[in-house]
């Protein structure tokens, strides 16, 4: 997430983009999508990835939780002869969507949306002034709501752990004292306030908000939760055989991929949570040559996929495992999503 996606900018600050999937060749490589198959793409977004699959003669079951990338689809879905589903849903429940037959292959884009980010409506961009929302789904908790209602040490702990931002005590604080007199309604408001607070240098490449909105915009939608959940729900709905195909954009996201990777391989593993348990049936095989990133040419062309990561692996015929998030390590912030409601 927070991927660049030109100009030196990022997903949060916004700019001019248009929307290119990012590394195509290599997910279609890792999918190998046939004519007759089933393919789950978990986040449809602007179709990207679907399109190109739909050209190879597979069928696809598309998910997004936002409704306008849903409603935005429906052009597509009408051109694609029967072949392209395309459901309002979390990939989290992606295998309520799956056939009872199984899936031939899952493919998920981890991170916020071109389209998304250009609508100054949704708060995803400070460069494009709004309200200060950040909801994929257009429902539940917003940013404005974290922002204006949660506790000094709450927003610390979110700024720090999903945003790796340094200054954030000193950001936390600075809020607090701000949103005693007036609350903050717009992406610009905070931007602002977080800038007088972190001044940009002269050499800095990003801006001094943009950990802060990308922290906000994890949080709000429970990303890092919603990515475990459907790495399981893929385990149980993918065919033996079946392939599933993970891009990331952070290392937060990356970081849950390889550990479901690793305790799926059915190699001794552990945590400072699990002690260490002896091999067991592997649940997925390795494919490809391991974590693959966008080549220099791609990343000059879409700077969006500079940070991409690919990881993708084969489902053996073993049970699926337990859903365990404890094997990611992750803090427990659900209580702090309940704030505003």
């Amino acid at each position: 997430m927070a991927a660049s996606i030109g100009g030196g900018q990022t997903e949060a600050e916004g700019g001019p983009v248009r929307h290119i999937p990012v590394l195509l060749s290599e997910v279609l490589a890792a999918l190998e999508p046939q004519p007759g198959q089933v393919i789950l793409d978990g986040t449809f977004g602007a179709g990207g990835y679907t399109s190109a699959i739909l050209e190879t003669g597979a069928s696809v079951i598309a998910l997004d939780r936002d409704p306008t990338a849903v409603a935005a689809g429906q052009e597509l879905v009408a051109s694609s002869s029967g072949r392209l589903t395309l459901i309002h849903s979390q990939f989290s429940d992606l295998d309520a969507h799956a056939p009872a037959e199984g899936l031939d292959a899952v493919v998920l884009d981890i991170g916020v949306s071109s389209m998304q980010i250009d609508e100054a409506e949704r708060g995803f961009s400070f460069q494009k002034n709004g309200p200060l929302d950040m909801r994929m789904s257009a429902a539940g908790v917003s940013a404005a709501d974290v922002v204006n209602r949660a506790k000094v040490s709450d927003l610390i702990r979110i700024f720090g752990f999903l945003g790796e931002e340094k200054h954030a005590g000193r950001i936390a604080r600075a809020i607090e004292k701000r949103r005693a007199t007036e609350p903050f309604t717009t992406t610009r408001d905070l931007a602002n306030l977080i800038e007088s607070v972190n001044p940009r240098k002269a050499k800095d490449k990003i801006h001094p908000a943009t950990r802060v909105f990308q922290a906000l915009r994890i949080f709000v939608n429970d990303e890092l939760s919603e990515l475990a959940q459907a790495l399981f729900a893929a385990e149980r709905a993918l065919k033996p055989g079946g392939r599933l195909v993970v891009v990331t954009f952070h290392s937060l996201e990356d970081r849950i991929v390889k550990k479901f990777f690793a305790d799926r391989s059915g190699k001794a593993s552990g945590s400072r949570h699990m002690p260490m348990v002896a091999e067991k049936a592997a649940i997925f095989e390795p494919t490809g040559r391991g974590m693959v990133s966008a080549s220099e040419a791609e990343a000059d062309v879409n700077p969006r996929a500079r940070s991409a990561k690919l990881r993708a692996g084969r489902r053996t015929d073993a049970p699926a495992g337990a859903a365990d998030a404890a094997i990611f390590d992750l803090p427990d912030l659900t209580a702090l999503a309940k704030m505003g409601a």
